[in-house]
């Protein structure tokens, strides 16, 4: 649809607002995501929101033979743009470039890799999480990472705590759901350990930090940075390492709907890495050559949760800053 189209459309829901007459679909989506606005100038606002993200998706759908992606209607459809990425993102950008190259740098073994692996098959991966209102996907990535080599190590699988994260990790260079970066939270997790999420729960939102030594589960060594937009390099790290954490930029619309397909976008940034998710594998998917990539958004996100990105591209910065811990 074109934006004349769109603006039209709004001004035609509007007005329907205006008589009270708000559509049965946004009655639905409300109830199915559990949605209250304290006023009905806030509802009106979400509303418009939420009509304008539906045309959007429905124009983008008739053309998914030739972008090759489904985007469906999700949680987030009253959001706009900014909101959302405020409070569903949180990848800080500022890095401590000294420290990130002071990192060792992952050596590829120079083996012939898989033609595809899944470590959700392997038992390396836990369920989708979910971080809420939270800019916290920094402490997803991190505790994913940690909890497939915690698991290749021992044999365990435990889900780690982000919250542990999110509130103790602030003296390494976190800011809690304002923001972070996995390799600060390795560096804590190397002097401090971490605790279960049976011991940590998660509750998404800055809290002061409650780290038991006693309770530690897991640990690690440090980390490891892959080399720079060497997707090579990022390739051969999880065939051989198990699962990686990245940065990615999440800023396009599509990835906001995303349901299904292959991922590509000629639009996102390879170095304005705004999120960040898991690599749990790669293969082939619909003919096109795909990582596996497990996000911190629920099941009701995405391909119940996972989202599959073009490979051979450095889709959206996927190899520009990705590492893993040590043990």
């Amino acid at each position: 649809m074109k934006t004349l189209g769109v603006v039209a459309y709004l001004c035609v829901s509007v007005a329907l607002v205006s008589a009270g007459e708000f559509s049965a679909e946004w009655n639905e989506w409300k109830a199915l995501h559990g949605k209250n606005y304290k006023t009905e100038g806030e509802e009106l606002k979400r509303y418009a929101i939420w009509v304008a993200n539906n045309a959007y998706i429905e124009e983008r759908n008739k053309h998914s033979d030739v972008h090759g992606l489904t985007l469906k209607m999700n949680q987030f459809g009253d959001m706009d743009s900014e909101e959302f990425h405020h409070l569903y993102t949180g990848r800080r950008q500022s890095l401590d470039v000294k420290e990130k190259f002071d990192a060792p740098l992952h050596v590829s073994t120079k083996e012939t890799v898989p033609s595809s692996i899944d470590y959700r098959t392997k038992g390396y991966v836990t369920g989708v999480k979910n971080q809420s209102p939270c800019g916290s996907c920094w402490s997803f990535a991190a505790t994913g990472a940690l909890e497939g080599q915690h698991f290749k190590q021992t044999g365990q699988l435990i889900s780690l705590s982000e919250q542990n994260l999110i509130d103790c990790s602030r003296g390494y260079g976190n800011r809690g759901c304002h923001g972070g970066l996995e390799f600060k939270a390795y560096n804590y997790v190397r002097d401090n350990g971490i605790q279960s999420e049976a011991t940590y729960p998660y509750v998404g939102r800055d809290m002061t930090c409650k780290a038991s030594p006693s309770k530690v589960v897991a640990n690690c060594t440090g980390y490891h940075q892959i080399p720079s937009e060497d997707e090579n390099s990022l390739v051969d790290a999880i065939a051989n390492i198990g699962p990686i954490s990245i940065g990615f930029d999440a800023s396009e619309r599509d990835f906001k709907f995303y349901s299904s397909g292959v991922y590509r976008s000629n639009f996102c940034d390879d170095y304005h890495l705004t999120h960040s998710m898991l690599v749990v594998g790669y293969g082939t998917i619909s003919g096109l050559r795909a990582y596996i990539v497990k996000n911190s958004w629920g099941t009701g996100w995405g391909d119940n949760g996972y989202v599959y990105v073009a490979m051979g591209y450095n889709m959206c910065g996927i190899a520009t800053d990705a590492t893993y811990p040590t043990i």
